[in-house]
């Protein structure tokens, strides 16, 4: 369960611009009212209670249904501030028809994990139920309406369940403090300043929720939870007059409360004045400068004639920060990166308001860049070729969503049915949608787009804040000198922006096509493999799990572990430096030019021991895929100032890392996890890092290690034929330069430390402690061990919930993680995480080495390892039908060997699973080298000593 700040999702896609095409769709009447998809059934039940339903097969055998309460933070009084939420987590422990935990243990019976699939928020807004329910047998859907129906008015909300939550709300509270938290909480009153939104913060105020009266919550409960403020969402799998029938049988009889309180709205008042604030946190790790306009009323999108003026909107924004990402590729740029957009927290209000990150850079000169910028667009507006290129972006996602529609995922479309009960959004369908894109976009102008910003012209009252680093110096702005940085601009000589001819062709040359000389069918996996001319292997596998989705992966060994101390920083920051110089004739900001409307993207990898590469495509898209991998591997370009412009921002967002407690804590214990070891991995970046990057042996590893494809294997999923891909094969990957050369895994011996340690560091100002716990050694590989060592990580998983979280109440979350490597060497590693307070420390070690010890003496009880592996069956009901699992599984196969039969009949190797079998992983990992790190606040003192003789 989470709380959330973030605003609801709109119902436009938020994407950018199109080519002008050729109008072919009759004029649209932008009077006319948005229809209503007629695949999705709305009605309203006499208590006022709203329901949408939708048949959906995609997944099968599955429906996702949703209680959504139009009540938030912003209805608590004063005396319940935080009890909007709370009651979010009361739903979970008990209710008239399930015991404290029982709907947790229930649903993971049915193979529903708790947070990762049944889950809830709390906003300012709404509150939202979240419950995905699998409908392979019968009685799973009646027992989850039941839960559905009791969370709207059953909970019981008992004293000792009412109190024995207020710890684990704290916990919850706690794991979000931090500089960032103790700078929002600063600068959030003001933004808004004069509403009740200002004061309503959803994870609510600590002191109220220790000390609050138990009748409180019960009020908010009996007040706000009630059927003409709810709406249940039914889409999947099921036979759409069954759903209806079992929304009335369990929420027709639910009744509004006598006196029914009024739903109000919070208003936002405009800004009366221009203001400024500079706040500074000894642990902020970096100035961000935030420059917000007035909230201005938004109505919700009822015509055709509004969703096109969401449309222009939308196109503004992202053309602006395409511009702000443009200057951030800049050598010497003014700040690290920067975004705009008109959003807001509050309901039915919006605002435009522009960020800038500058690391430890001048936060002056980030400052005049954005607003230099603002003041462009408002002088000078846009482009045609910036919005051309905006308008083929739109219409290319449009149609690719199109081309997906009957694949589309229910909980996808759980969403828009949410934001239409909540905020109106409209719900025409994508068939509509792609529709009115078609025919409206070619009719919109550049100065449609340009009079966007009348609306910012037309405020002067802002309010500006600048965040950074606490230092002895005073360099950050005065509040004064930020806002007169923002009015000189509005006076500054500024030139308009220009724009840069681009080639329209990514190759200069068309490369001498290879052949396929041999084939072979696998008809356990489904798939052909090729062999090219070059000794490249291409693995194919068609399907229709998507219309219009094509899934590339490759691999082969290789990587950063071939590389001493010397080159260290240059394998590591090998792609991201040779990514930010561009690709064959194009700088980054060409090549997102020239790929404009195109659905389309490659990226190398370069792990520890292997080289490959990642990519996807729609089905038109193909061949353009094939040309960036082309480039990948032939054409990596060199720019020395954009180089320097990569170092220079690298080092300024992490010059101050350290003062991030939680950074500073992982530094240290992976430098004395792995004995300083100086080619130990890199987990928290230094600024000194980046001054160890040459220019020239990035681009000279880049091509030792992608320039030559030798033992590349390569592997397509998705919608594509096999006698169409054929040819693009042979033309982009049998041409690819290959020697032959042997590349290998390279052990570069770096070991976790030996024996048992423990490490405590005293670090960060907040009451906050973390508890890591990492065991490992050295063992020979298998799947099965590994699948067990896994199902005991899950297993723990469950006991840490209800032991650790709701029995002790000492973590809000944590959890396990089991892993086994067949290379560079045979090893294993499982690693323990619990965040929590200092006074909590040596109650939950103590709690979780006592859990380790029942698995090594005894094993899982069968009810536990029962709900891990049906949950592990449903998801692989989902991973058999994804095109990325399968790149991910082929993959796998091919650079590490295995048994294929282990994924395409996963079932029969799950269901063997027995206690025993995790009890003998228990008794592996569990017996390996201990090292335990534990972070405490800078003044506590620590209570864990070192246990050289004794497990952890």
């Amino acid at each position: 369960m989470i709380y959330s700040l973030r605003v609801a999702c709109r119902w436009l896609l938020l994407l950018v611009g199109m080519l002008v095409i050729q109008h072919t769709t009759a004029q649209l009447n932008g009077q006319s009212k948005l229809p209503v998809d007629t695949k999705v059934k709305i009605g309203k039940l006499a208590n006022g209670l709203t329901y949408y339903i939708r048949q959906n097969k995609k997944p099968e055998q599955k429906v996702e249904l949703r209680l959504v309460l139009n009540a938030g933070s912003i209805l608590e009084e004063d005396d319940q501030q935080g009890l909007a939420h709370m009651a979010e987590h009361m739903a979970f422990n008990g209710t008239t028809h399930f015991k404290k935990n029982d709907i947790v243990s229930f649903l993971q019976n049915i193979g529903v994990g708790f947070g990762n699939d049944l889950n809830a928020y709390t906003s300012f807004d709404e509150t939202v139920y979240i419950l995905p329910i699998p409908t392979d047998k019968p009685g799973n859907l009646e027992k989850g309406f039941q839960v559905l129906e009791d969370w709207a008015h059953n909970v019981t909300y008992l004293t000792d369940d009412i109190n024995g939550e207020r710890a684990i709300i704290l916990e919850e509270s706690r794991m979000g403090k931090g500089a960032n938290d103790r700078i929002f909480r600063k600068v959030y009153p003001r933004l808004f300043e004069g509403s009740k939104y200002a004061r309503r913060l959803p994870i609510g105020i600590d002191s109220i929720i220790k000390n609050f009266p138990v009748d409180n919550i019960r009020r908010f409960y009996k007040e706000w939870y009630r059927p003409d403020l709810m709406a249940v969402i039914v889409v999947g799998d099921i036979d759409p007059l069954k759903a209806e029938e079992m929304v009335k049988k369990h929420f027709a009889s639910l009744t509004n409360p006598p006196a029914e309180r009024k739903r109000e709205y919070a208003d936002v008042p405009a800004y009366n004045s221009s203001q400024a604030m500079v706040v500074t946190d000894k642990e902020a790790t970096g100035y961000r400068v935030s420059i917000n306009y007035p909230a201005i009323k938004k109505p919700a999108s009822v015509t055709i004639g509004d969703y096109r003026k969401e449309l222009i909107q939308q196109m503004f924004v992202s053309m602006l920060n395409e511009r702000l990402q443009e200057i951030t590729q800049k050598e010497d740029p003014p700040f690290i990166y920067g975004s705009a957009d008109f959003d807001s927290y509050a309901r039915g209000y919006e605002s435009f308001n522009a960020m800038a990150a500058a690391g430890t850079g001048d936060i002056r000169k980030a400052t005049n860049a954005l607003a230099e910028e603002i003041e462009r667009v408002k002088r000078f507006g846009f482009t045609q070729p910036e919005l051309q290129r905006a308008k083929k972006t739109v219409l290319a996602q449009y149609e690719r969503t199109y081309n997906n529609r009957t694949k589309t995922e229910s909980a996808d479309l759980v969403d828009e049915y949410m934001n239409n009960f909540l905020v109106q959004d409209p719900i025409p369908g994508i068939e509509k949608e792609f529709e009115y894109v078609k025919a409206m976009l070619p009719a919109i102008t550049l100065n449609e787009v340009n009079e966007v910003s009348k609306v910012i012209k037309d405020q002067k009252n802002l309010f500006v804040y600048m965040s950074g680093p606490e230092t002895n110096d005073s360099t950050a702005p005065t509040d004064k000198e930020l806002l007169a940085i923002i009015d000189a601009k509005a006076k500054a000589e500024i030139k308009p922006y220009e724009e840069k001819a681009v080639a329209s062709s990514l190759l200069n040359k068309t490369p001498t096509p290879g052949k396929v000389l041999a084939v072979t069918k696998n008809a356990l996996l489904g798939t052909t493999e090729y062999k090219l001319s070059n000794g490249v292997t291409v693995t194919l596998k068609p399907t229709d799990f998507k219309s219009d989705q094509i899934i590339m992966g490759a691999t082969r060994p290789g990587g950063k572990n071939e590389y001493g101390v010397a080159d260290k920083y240059n394998a590591e920051y090998m792609v991201p430096v040779t990514t930010a110089m561009g690709l064959g004739q194009f700088s980054p900001t060409d090549l997102s030019k020239v790929l404009a409307g195109k659905t389309v993207s490659v990226e190398p990898v370069f792990s520890s021991i292997a080289d490959g590469f990642k990519g996807s495509s729609s089905v038109k898209d193909l061949e353009t895929l094939f040309q960036l991998t082309y480039l990948q591997c032939t054409a990596p370009r060199g720019d020395t100032a954009l180089f320097r412009a990569f170092i220079q921002k690298n080092k300024l967002q992490y010059a101050n890392i350290s003062a991030n407690p939680r950074a500073a804590f992982a530094d240290t214990l992976y430098k004395l996890l792995f004995n300083n070891n100086p080619l130990a991995p890199v987990v928290v970046p230094n600024s000194s890092f980046f001054d160890q990057i040459s220019y020239n042996r990035v681009l000279d590893i880049r091509k030792e290690h992608f320039g030559d494809a030798s033992g590349m294997q390569f592997v397509f999923t998705g919608s594509f034929k096999e006698a169409e891909i054929k040819p693009l094969i042979e033309k982009y990957i049998a041409s690819l330069p290959a020697t032959g050369k042997k590349f290998s895994f390279v052990d570069n011996k770096v070991r976790p430390v030996d024996g048992k340690k423990t490490l405590t560091v005293n670090k960060g100002k907040e009451e906050q402690s973390l508890i890591l716990g990492f065991f490992t050694g050295e063992t020979p590989y298998s799947e099965a061990i590994e699948m067990k060592a896994h199902a005991l990580s899950e297993v723990l998983n469950i006991r840490i919930i209800e032991e650790l979280r709701e029995k002790i109440q000492g973590i809000y979350g944590g959890g396990t993680y089991a892993d086994l490597e067949k290379y560079p060497y045979s090893n294993f590693s499982f690693v323990v995480q619990l965040p929590c307070g200092p006074q909590k420390v040596d109650t939950l070690v103590k709690a979780i080495k006592n859990e380790f010890n029942e698995m090594v003496s005894k094993g899982p009880d069968t009810t536990y390892l029962n709900k891990v592996k049906k949950q592990w069956l449903e998801q692989h009901k989902l991973d058999i039908k994804d095109n990325g699992v399968w790149v991910e599984k082929l993959l796998q196969l091919k650079a590490q060997g295995g048994d294929p039969d282990r994924f395409v009949h996963y079932e029969k190797y799950v269901n063997m699973l027995t206690p025993a079998d995790v009890q003998q992983a228990a008794k592996l990992v569990l017996a390996g080298n201990e090292f335990l790190a534990i972070q405490l606040p800078e003044n506590a003192k620590s209570t864990v000593t070192e246990e050289p003789k004794k497990g952890f």
